[in-house]
């Protein structure tokens, strides 16, 4: 059986060739015997393949003896919520599978686990365990002794969503809400009927032919219908989400993308005015931002592995109230650790509501201060040959080099980050500066022509 879909923090792949039905059943099998689980909540996101994949995955679990709860089509973060927040008559969940391709091609699918109280499970901490006991070859029996019942905890989820935020303190904006024919409108729907705000939808309605395009938002080539809601509509700013909606992104209300390396060190700098001496983990791709925000408003910043699964993994470890990733994942001490795509858009309204100031005027020091190049995404031929490439001819005379993830190399007054995805043959290169767009814009060329020569 190909198994090249597990990856180093979650399971993705092409449906069937990499990712099957068969392959799905063995992954819930090999899941409730590694970790001894009774009571698994399981979900998945809109994409064609999800139904098949899901009965199948329900299928291994109960055939392990599992009893499994279906709380079908839902965000990612909501099987977070089940795991950690809810149960099943009274006794608790001890794993969560959420059935999702994420931003991948729509013929492709995958899968995020959890353990008890969402503990994630990465190649470091299970997935590779799974994988091996698949490759060994598991006697499944034929007849499932588990239990399958659907139920929802959308309501309770959306309780706890609002339970973050003053719902006084909230001003009437109007938002345009971008969801990419992807999940987040099931949700979105429910939580708005408790919120004062003014919602203009695209896309609202799941559909896993994504007929506007895979809900990606981070690709430029994705972003000029959201932006140009925004302007149309003369809306106080603009939301989008990725298919299974764990990733948040931004517009200010002249329909400009706003990078999430800024909406990081915004988020931090409010968790640390409520809860100052805490710490904040970032991943090591932009930093300089977010380590001069967290710094000034005394906290401590942590570097952590690139992926969502890493940094919960690190944000438990160090007790974290704020965790935050470029690439628009946000991690929340009181959301389990976990990520979520619907706190961080609620946190940004709440600011916006008690400063009077607009999202451009939040960030447009900050984007001074510190220019990026925002993530751009080369395939190549060889990746480790072009990493080498570029760190023989971009380290000399350079501060530190570091290779925790990828190649991050700093500078005094420049630093850049460029490592291979973890799901795809694709390198991915960020440049930031101090106080010189410039000098970034320079540097960012240079980069380029050594990757794409």
């Amino acid at each position: 059986m190909n198994l090249d879909c597990f990856k180093a923090y979650d399971i993705r792949g092409k449906v069937p060739s990499s990712l099957s039905p068969a392959l799905a059943r063995e992954i819930g099998f090999a899941f409730a015997q590694e970790f001894d689980t009774r009571n698994v909540v399981i979900g998945h996101d809109a994409r064609l393949s999800c139904p098949e994949i899901y009965k199948s995955l329900s299928n291994g679990l109960q055939s392990a003896g599992v009893n499994v709860v279906g709380i079908g089509m839902c965000g990612t973060e909501e099987i977070y919520h089940a795991t950690a927040f809810t149960d099943i008559d009274s006794v608790p969940f001890d794993g969560g599978i959420m059935v999702t391709g994420s931003h991948n091609p729509a013929d492709e699918n995958g899968m995020k686990i959890v353990r008890a109280n969402a503990v994630p499970v990465s190649g470091d901490s299970g997935l590779l365990a799974l994988k091996a006991r698949i490759e060994a070859g598991q006697a499944i029996p034929d007849v499932a002794s588990g239990v399958f019942q659907e139920r929802s905890y959308r309501k309770a989820y959306i309780e706890k969503m609002l339970s973050y935020i003053n719902l006084d303190r909230l001003r009437p904006f109007k938002i345009v809400a971008d969801i990419g024919n992807g999940c987040a409108g099931l949700a979105l729907k429910e939580l708005s009927t408790h919120l004062p705000f003014d919602f203009i939808f695209l896309d609202k309605e799941p559909d896993g032919n994504f007929p506007n395009g895979i809900p990606n938002p981070i690709l430029p080539e994705n972003r000029e219908k959201a932006a140009h809601a925004v302007r149309q509509n003369k809306a106080d700013f603009g939301i989008a989400w990725d298919g299974d909606f764990d990733r948040c992104f931004f517009y200010d209300a002249d329909g400009n993308f706003i990078e999430g390396y800024y909406i990081v060190g915004m988020i931090a700098s409010a968790l640390l005015k409520e809860n100052p001496h805490s710490k904040i983990i970032h991943d090591p791709r932009l930093t300089w931002n977010t380590i001069d925000l967290v710094e000034s408003n005394n906290g401590t910043a942590v570097e952590s592995k690139t992926g969502h699964a890493f940094i919960k993994e690190r944000m438990r470890k160090e007790d974290a109230i704020y965790g935050g990733e470029m690439s628009a994942h946000h991690y929340f001490r009181d959301f389990a650790y976990c990520d979520s795509g619907m706190l961080p858009w609620l946190f940004v309204a709440q600011l916006l509501s008690v400063s009077g100031m607009s999202l451009a005027d939040l960030v447009a020091k900050r984007i001074e201060a510190f220019p990026c190049s925002g993530e751009i995404n080369s395939k190549v031929e060889n990746v480790h040959r072009t990493l080498w490439d570029i760190e023989e001819k971009c380290t000399q005379g350079a501060l530190s080099v570091s290779r925790t993830d990828g190649l991050s190399v700093e500078f005094e007054d420049w630093r850049f980050n460029v490592r291979g995805s973890n799901t795809e043959p694709v390198l991915r290169l960020n440049v930031e500066s101090r106080n010189n767009k410039k000098l970034m814009e320079e540097k960012t060329a240079l980069l380029l022509k050594i990757i794409r020569p």
